[in-house]
């Protein structure tokens, strides 16, 4: 007997104007499982089904492979994850055109070149078989923007402290008129969206990203008109600037990340003035450990990272690694936690973390979310041990 609010193979593949043969084909490829599964065999789909045939329908006109696909869904129907996904979507829709630009500016050039000089520019033309084999490339940026948002999204959604993590490193900063910023790292931008209106009019602020996807993202979210910011893509390994050129350097939770930590911290110093300041995030080895507590109750094997980041540049170890270079270490503590009503964002959080619980959850899915929902009761509370260390390049004391 059918349930009230499912509908049936058919019916749902009439009502999202596909053939039932699609709806079949994605079931038996685990793109699209049933919601529910009769005694008898027969398969029916929910509307909440329909949020994750959305994203698989958009990823396959843009062109993704159904393997691929597969990596970059998963069924969950929140508003909250609803929502993040649609802004992934729509960054995604936006990267494509950006690309398909790119793509008809080289035809163009080589058929101009073709009808004026008679010869092909064979440089056109390997950049254009370069930038049409880029599906990789876009699903690692999907991917990755997806992961940061979800971690951003649970501390925005559920911190204790009103002020936000961004708006308090902000303030961290001392930014005055005059001054000349540069963040490596920046990711998407959020550090500065909010904080437009209170930035001096006559500032320069360089945002930096290895990632060519993340800095495209950071454009958007200030905007190419804004004269106080330009973008530049590069390794902080090297960094190209002269030295003493910055009053302030900014790495918010960048350095754990770097093979070579010593080396960044040189090219930082290098790239201050005698006396700036450079900004470090970083976490202790008690931050979150509730949820590694939670997951690995589910599944002992599952971690969350491959390597614990605190190890390698942490509350515990990082003015050691940083006093090479800098001479002046201050360690600044941002007082928080999390209170998470809902599992979906937790999930979310969980399936965007570094480790390999992707090798065990996907699969489990509806029962990881069952046993995470009857694990946090009314609410799930979640600890925090994160700051800044604030760090003088030299010359005279700087007030904090």
């Amino acid at each position: 007997m059918k349930k009230p609010g499912y509908y049936s193979s058919g019916e749902f593949a009439r009502m999202a104007h596909v053939t039932l043969r699609t709806i079949r084909y994605y079931d038996k490829h685990d793109i699209l499982k049933p919601t529910w599964v009769s005694e008898s065999g027969a398969r029916f789909y929910t509307d909440e089904d329909f949020a994750r045939l959305q994203q698989i329908l958009l990823l396959k006109y843009l062109g993704f492979s159904l393997e691929d696909i597969r990596e970059m869904t998963i069924g969950d129907s929140n508003y909250h994850f609803m929502l993040n996904s649609l802004n992934l979507q729509l960054k995604l829709v936006q990267d494509r055109i950006e690309q398909m630009q790119l793509v008809e500016k080289a035809i163009r050039n080589t058929a101009r070149a073709i009808q004026t000089d008679h010869t092909v520019d064979w440089s056109q033309m390997l950049d254009l078989i370069h930038l049409t084999g880029m599906e990789k490339s876009l699903k690692n940026q999907y991917q990755n923007a997806s992961n940061i948002s979800a971690r951003i999204n649970l501390h925005s959604l559920y911190s204790e402290n009103s002020q936000g993590w961004f708006p308090w490193i902000f303030n961290q900063c001392r930014l005055r008129p005059g001054m000349k910023i540069l963040e490596i790292g920046c990711g998407d931008g959020t550090l500065w969206k909010d904080s437009l209106t209170r930035l001096p009019s006559d500032i320069h602020i360089t945002l930096s990203d290895i990632s060519e996807g993340m800095l495209r993202d950071a454009r958007r979210t200030i905007g190419t008109d804004d004269p106080r910011f330009t973008f530049e893509t590069f390794d902080a390994h090297k960094i190209p600037f002269e030295a003493e050129t910055f009053d302030r350097v900014i790495a918010n939770h960048v350095l754990f990340y770097c093979d070579d930590i010593p080396k960044v911290c040189q090219e930082v110093r290098r790239v201050l003035k005698n006396d700036g300041l450079f900004i470090c995030s970083t976490y202790g080895k008690n931050h979150m450990a509730e949820i590694t507590r939670l997951v690995q109750a589910f599944d002992e094997r599952i971690v969350l990272s491959a390597e614990k980041l605190y190890d390698r540049f942490g509350r515990e170890n990082g003015a050691e690694l940083l006093a090479a270079c800098f001479s002046d270490i201050h360690w600044e503590s941002y007082d928080d936690s999390l209170n998470v009503p809902d599992p979906e964002p937790l999930i979310s959080y969980v399936l965007s973390c570094h480790g390999n619980q992707n090798q065990y959850i996907p699969d489990r899915y509806n029962e990881f979310r069952s046993f995470v929902k009857k694990k946090m009761g009314k609410s799930f509370h979640i600890s925090k041990d994160a700051g800044i260390f604030i760090c003088q390049s030299g010359g005279d004391t700087i007030s904090l």
